[in-house]
């Protein structure tokens, strides 16, 4: 019987197959350059890999989809201190891939200490990829009113106008580089070989970890811990809030933003960044930019944490169908970024419509499980087509490796649709095309700067035309 490992992408994965390499388990296409997400090994005939997205694998190991992973501590600790009964055993510390957690604040801002924040009457907001850490902190501090804005990314940029306090995984130069100001050092994380606990005490994996094992070392999460004042100095300063604040995205997309805003006669500076600056200055005055995920902005907008942004249709279509009273509109179809939502299969599912995915699926009797980083326009089309039991399964890219093993169907963005070949996967329906838009909040557009916000938006359909 197959015995399946779940392997990171992005910052682990050099580390991580140096360290496959140095076990001995061959697996000669783990690289940066993989074209493919599944692996095979050259030594070990019953082992075989998947690459996935590293904040997806401590959960796909605890639904039992993967009898063995390796990941960020940080990511194991996300998912444990909201589910602490998972399905989940830490086989060994690999000692590295090294980070920290921390919670931090602007360097302008009044919560300059822990002390500070439980004492404030205030509703303490707290950004963060980890947003159930987040929660947990903030509950075992005794922080007296919070609320947890969850984020894609980027939760650096947020203080001090958009939230309070950040947790965010960093360096002490890379906080001090972005003006935020340590609070606590929440959680020392490194790299972990973990597996699914129903394959630790049903299977023998001793083939495979004789290679790697050594006794479990006891979880190691830090204590909140003040660091002392002579790191780090608070500048305390009040600054005039501008009159609309702006959310451009990070990413492949800028090229296209720059070259719309050019169209339009309008110069930003520093955008993109060589140096990961994520505060570009734009020629207009009263205007006040960041750099934010796309997936991020229907809902910071919502919050009014953005007066205005440049995002996805998708991923506003993806925020209203989750709040559709949402105070969120498109001002602006900006005419680039043309991608097509679609359904998805394994070539070798013997469908080539949603109709014979759910004929096949009533057949057999079983749930249809549909992977996807567009989690409520997947259960709306799932819905729609009245799809049965079916479960959703929330993904954080990389989606096109779910499938056959652990998906039966994904909704995904493609341009040509090459990558789905690559993977063998084939197109059965396409959901709806998305371009590029500027979206404002509704309430902001009733404010003393809501006609300046129509004037650049106008400025913008007058320069995709």
């Amino acid at each position: 019987m197959p015995i399946k490992i779940a392997l990171p992408k992005g910052p682990l994965l050099s580390e991580t197959a140096r360290w496959t390499s140095d076990a001995g388990w061959q697996l000669g296409d783990y690289s940066e350059n993989a074209r493919l997400y599944l692996l095979s090994s050259a030594r070990f005939a019953s082992l075989s890999g998947k690459i996935l997205q590293e904040k997806d694998i401590p959960i796909q190991v605890a639904m039992g989809n993967y009898d063995l992973g390796i990941c960020g501590l940080d990511w194991i600790q996300e998912l444990m201190v909201k589910y602490p009964a998972s399905n989940l055993v830490k086989i060994k510390d690999l000692c590295y891939g090294g980070s920290t957690l921390f919670l931090a604040a602007a360097r302008t801002s009044p919560l300059a200490t822990i002390e500070a924040v439980r004492a404030s009457d205030g509703v303490i907001s707290i950004a963060s990829e980890y947003p159930n850490l987040a929660e947990s902190l903030a509950l075992n501090g005794r922080f007296k009113r919070f609320n947890i804005f969850p984020v894609w990314g980027a939760a650096e940029i947020y203080p001090p106008e958009n939230a309070d306090l950040v947790l965010i995984s960093s360096d002490t130069p890379d906080l001090e580089s972005a003006s935020l100001l340590p609070l606590a050092r929440v959680l020392d994380s490194t790299a972990y070989l973990i597996a699914s606990k129903t394959s630790w005490e049903t299977r023998d994996l001793s083939e495979i970890l004789k290679t790697a094992y050594v006794k479990p070392k006891p979880s190691s999460v830090s204590k909140v811990t003040q660091p002392s004042k002579s790191q780090f100095r608070q500048t305390v300063q009040k600054n005039e809030p501008p009159s609309i604040r702006l959310a451009l995205p990070d990413g492949h997309q800028q090229k296209h933003v720059v070259n719309l805003f050019i169209k339009a006669n309008i110069k930003i500076k520093d955008y993109p960044s060589e140096t990961g600056n994520r505060r570009p200055e734009i020629d207009i005055p009263g205007i006040d930019v960041k750099v934010i995920r796309p997936q991020d902005m229907p809902l910071q907008v919502a919050n009014g944490k953005f007066d205005i942004a440049v995002t996805g249709q998708d991923w506003v279509k993806e925020h209203l169908y989750q709040f559709p009273s949402s105070p969120v509109c498109q001002l602006a179809d900006l005419k680039y970024g043309r991608v097509k939502i679609v359904a998805a299969v394994h070539h070798d599912l013997p469908v080539s419509n949603i109709s014979d995915l759910r004929r096949f699926a009533a057949a057999k009797g079983e749930r249809i499980r549909v992977a996807s980083e567009y989690v409520w326009i997947a259960d709306k089309y799932a819905r729609d087509n009245r799809l049965g039991m079916y479960r959703i399964i929330p993904t954080w890219g990389a989606t096109e490796a779910f499938l056959p093993d652990d998906a039966d169907m994904l909704i995904e963005n493609t341009e040509t649709g090459s990558t789905l070949q690559r993977h063998n996967l084939k197109i059965i329906e396409t959901l709806f095309e998305s371009t590029a838009c500027l979206i404002a909040n509704t309430e902001a557009l009733k404010t003393s700067a809501g006609k300046k916000i129509e004037t650049m938006a106008a400025v913008l359909r007058t320069a995709v035309e």
